[in-house]
């Protein structure tokens, strides 16, 4: 930071973390004036594999009445379909397991009595919808699980990445080239 830079930017805060392992100090620079609004509304993208999503964004972003110039209309209506996304994302997710299970022994039910039996036309038909509905449930859980392993990924990190181990095995032959230049 230079003079000329407190001068341009005079409401800046700047703020040393501890360093880890690394031995740069991470720096966080704070503009005090800029407010950067509400946090972005974040959306699993298996969302998009329910069936009724988009009809339901859609209805529910048209039934909210706020008053108001554009900007301030469109935080409050993000505001409000983020409520409403969270609810609508536990009743279609909660138990998302058990109704797979669900669905597979439906199938394993028909599978049986279609050793036993010739199946009707309409347990065929029924057969089909349901090993329809059990991939697509599946492809909404593993993409659920996926993205939520990178959410709780991103924050703390890869502990066993590559670089990692890198940086830890040139730091020590480094120490041991030390240690053997002190100890002569």
């Amino acid at each position: 930071m230079s003079e000329k830079w407190c001068e341009i930017w005079p409401n800046c805060i700047q703020v040393a973390h501890q360093r880890g392992l690394s031995d740069h100090v991470p720096l966080l620079l704070h503009v005090v004036d800029d407010n950067w609004g509400p946090r972005p509304l974040r959306m699993l993208k298996c969302w998009a594999d329910f069936p009724g999503c988009d009809d339901f964004v859609r209805s529910t972003w048209g039934s909210f009445s706020v008053d108001g110039w554009r900007g301030f209309v469109v935080r409050k209506k993000l505001r409000m379909i983020k409520l409403s996304l969270k609810e609508w994302h536990h009743q279609h997710s909660q138990n998302l397991t058990s109704k797979i299970e669900t669905v597979k022994n439906c199938i394993s039910f028909l599978d049986e009595k279609g050793e036993e039996s010739v199946l009707l036309d309409e347990e065929l038909e029924e057969l089909h919808d349901l090993s329809l509905n059990l991939h697509s449930l599946a492809r909404v859980q593993n993409s659920m699980n996926w993205q939520k392993s990178r959410m709780n990924w991103l924050p703390t990190g890869d502990a066993n990445s590559k670089k990692i181990h890198g940086v830890m095995s040139s730091r020590r032959r480094q120490n041991s080239i030390n240690m053997i230049s002190i100890g002569r």
